[in-house]
């Protein structure tokens, strides 16, 4: 098989837009997809995928969940860290999201992001904000259809001091997304924040779960959020991005305390 490609900053034809950067990370390219992988922290820094709207391929799912082989197992997270509990293997790269092209080239793709590397804890909670948190690449993708229903979507881990250690790993309680269009010949994009911070506690700290318990139900809360908050919770490189945000006037305008916006339905999403 040939080595795939990973995530094209050229993608979005008259623009470049890079695979944000930070030090100690390990690039590991995927059919369509790139994942920056903190060795340290055993999980994605940074993902980025190219998504072509109008050639997304309806594949088998699949569950084959596996360690890449490229890196060595004690800088991932295995299934050792989502056994018997409510974590769930959240996808930061969107299963279907780099499932595109010729059949071949989608199935590989399917596959490839059931890599570890790709997933991240995240609680198991299936509510509102959280089909919102998924939702997003759709809702932008039906708003950028005049500009070729194309996407490079950049999602990650926010990494923090304090964040909870179980089974050997930090589980982030944030995370982010940037999804990133062209818009007459230029970059526009936005930015959000998935915080899971009240439903992680009663995870953590209770004991096995049963296969026929059934999750907590805690609250996911979704923000959308200035680029540039990301780039300073982060550490990633996002000049373009920030330079190209849309929602950036929106918060300019509001007082400090209030430049995130909590998003309930997708029409609350700046565009």
């Amino acid at each position: 098989m040939t080595t795939p490609l990973g995530f094209d900053p050229k993608f979005l034809a008259d623009i470049d837009v890079p695979l944000p950067d930070r030090a100690d990370v390990v690039v590991l390219p995927y059919t369509h997809f790139s994942v920056s992988i903190d060795p340290a922290r055993r999980l994605a820094a940074v993902t980025g995928v190219n998504i072509d709207g109008a050639s997304l391929k309806d594949v088998d799912r699949g569950d084959n969940w596996r360690l890449d082989d490229r890196l060595p197992a004690a800088q991932q997270a295995g299934n050792e860290l989502y056994k018997n509990n409510d974590l769930d293997r959240g996808h930061l790269v969107r299963r279907r999201d780099p499932v595109w092209g010729e059949r071949a080239v989608a199935e590989r793709a399917n596959e490839d992001t059931f890599h570890y590397t790709v997933c991240a804890p995240q609680t198991a909670t299936l509510n509102q904000s959280k089909t919102l948190w998924l939702g997003l690449e759709d809702y932008v993708l039906e708003n950028a259809e005049q500009y070729g229903r194309k996407l490079s979507v950049f999602s990650g881990c926010i990494f923090a001091e304090n964040d909870p250690i179980y089974r050997g790993v930090a589980i982030p309680r944030q995370f982010f997304k940037i999804a990133a269009w062209s818009q007459d010949s230029t970059p526009a994009c936005t930015g959000y924040v998935l915080d899971q911070s009240p439903s992680l506690d009663p995870i953590l700290d209770k004991p096995l779960r049963l296969e026929t318990d059934p999750p907590p139900l805690g609250p996911y809360r979704t923000y959308q959020v200035p680029v540039a908050d990301i780039a300073s919770m982060t550490g990633l490189e996002l000049d373009v991005l920030i330079e190209a945000d849309r929602y950036a006037p929106v918060a300019a305008a509001r007082a400090e305390a209030s430049r995130w916006t909590e998003l309930t339905r997708l029409s609350d999403i700046h565009l």
